[in-house]
């Protein structure tokens, strides 16, 4: 087994490497500890991924935590998971402190327009992996598409969206035997997690008592996001997109357009999002001081719960995925995140094509375009993110630099 310093050396070089969302950064961990380490094998890693994949949060964040966890202890999946989201988590708070002074910018956002562009492709991209793996039959394929239409037609609650997809996957599975797998010791796992519960949920009493209201709500918004995050980042943007500028006004459509835009060029799990999102929420209230604040507790809010789910449940994983009806359950959310996924390129295509939008007509929630606002130069920038990262199948960051050079040219 490695020692510290270095399997610290190894999770800094992953973390400051993992650009281009889950797949890449999966694979760059298997790359790493697999193949030229050989600290795992590929059965410990892929029954590794098949437990992540289960859990709410960031898969990838949480693959790292793991294999931190299976090579040295808590300790070690502290380091890992820890290295892994820090350097994305820096510069999400630089670019968050240059958007809040310079976002409004013509030349800012010309160079924006490029990098959206970009992120409809790659939200594309993703959703296209996703339908090979999702859709396997008819019931699949009317999970996904009850989910896009309760999503973007009538503005259905996401978790209410997530939980009857599970409900209808576990109900699919409840006649499947599971498989005999020797039961773990249950004794350590409860004080595990009623620890890990109680640092993650600290900060709620001390900013109710110390009347910090805004914090507070943003803290708890982003603890509820953070248990119902099935998916991946994608599946939850809909829903916090509609959380914080439909129902709180807490940012405006292009200002949450733009988190997604810049969280994607930046190494580290997606959902970095949310700290931009949070830190742009707290500046705009309060300055610099509340803006610190807001983004260390969002950092706080999202991430401490996947190190609850990896030390609490790490020691059960075999058991767990001999379930039936969990597997049965996932399969079915997974079909659902499809629609969200989709209900989420429609949200993100229309505010980047389009200048102005508006809604439907009622009982429908839907969002459509003004036609006379198309934007010619957002279709030219899109075709060339196409061009560049699909035809050419160039990376994501060469792909988004070349987008934002040629949004500032255009612009």
């Amino acid at each position: 087994m490695p020692d510290l310093l270095t399997l610290c050396r190894a999770f800094a070089t992953i973390g400051l490497l993992s650009f281009g969302g889950p797949a890449a950064q999966i694979a760059l961990i298997h790359r790493v500890l697999v193949e030229e380490r050989g600290w795992l094998t590929e059965k410990q890693f892929l029954s590794a991924l098949s437990f992540c994949m289960v859990l709410p949060g960031p898969e990838a964040m949480q693959l790292a935590t793991w294999s931190g966890w299976k090579l040295r202890g808590t300790l070690g999946g502290l380091i890992a998971g820890g290295l892994f989201v820090l350097p994305g988590a820096i510069l999400i708070a630089a670019l968050a402190a240059a958007y809040g002074l310079w976002g409004s910018a013509p030349q800012t956002e010309s160079i924006l327009l490029g990098i959206k562009a970009t992120v409809i492709v790659i939200v594309v991209q993703a959703m296209t992996r996703l339908v090979r793996k999702a859709l396997n039959g008819p019931v699949e394929v009317a999970i996904a598409g009850g989910a896009l239409i309760a999503l973007y037609l009538f503005a259905a609650p996401f978790p209410l969206v997530i939980a009857c997809a599970a409900l209808i996957g576990w109900l699919r599975g409840s006649g499947a035997p599971a498989a005999p797998v020797p039961a773990p010791l249950v004794g350590p796992t409860l004080p595990r997690i009623a620890l890990w519960a109680a640092l993650w949920l600290a900060p709620l009493p001390l900013l109710a008592l110390a009347g910090q209201d805004l914090l507070f709500e943003l803290s708890a918004f982003f603890a509820r996001l953070a248990v119902l995050s099935f998916g991946g980042a994608y599946a939850v943007l809909a829903w916090m997109a509609q959380e914080m500028v439909q129902s709180r006004g807490w940012l405006a459509p292009e200002q949450m357009v733009d988190a997604l835009g810049l969280a994607e060029t930046t190494p580290g799990p997606l959902i970095l999002v949310t700290q931009f999102a949070g830190q742009l929420v707290g500046f705009t209230a309060g300055g610099w001081g509340k803006a610190a604040a807001a983004s260390v507790l969002t950092l706080w809010m999202t991430f401490v719960p996947c190190f609850l789910w990896i030390f609490a449940f790490a020691p059960h994983l075999d058991r767990l995925l001999a379930q039936p009806k969990l597997q049965s359950a996932l399969s079915a959310i997974t079909a659902a995140v499809l629609g969200v996924i989709a209900n989420l390129s429609l949200w993100f295509a229309l505010h980047v094509i389009f200048a102005q939008t508006q809604s439907a007509p009622a009982p429908f929630a839907a969002l459509l375009p003004v036609p006379g606002s198309l934007r010619p130069e957002a279709l030219g920038l899109i075709a060339l993110a196409a061009l560049v990262l699909l035809v050419l199948r160039r990376s994501v960051p060469l792909t988004l630099a070349l987008c934002a050079g040629a949004g500032w040219l255009l612009g």
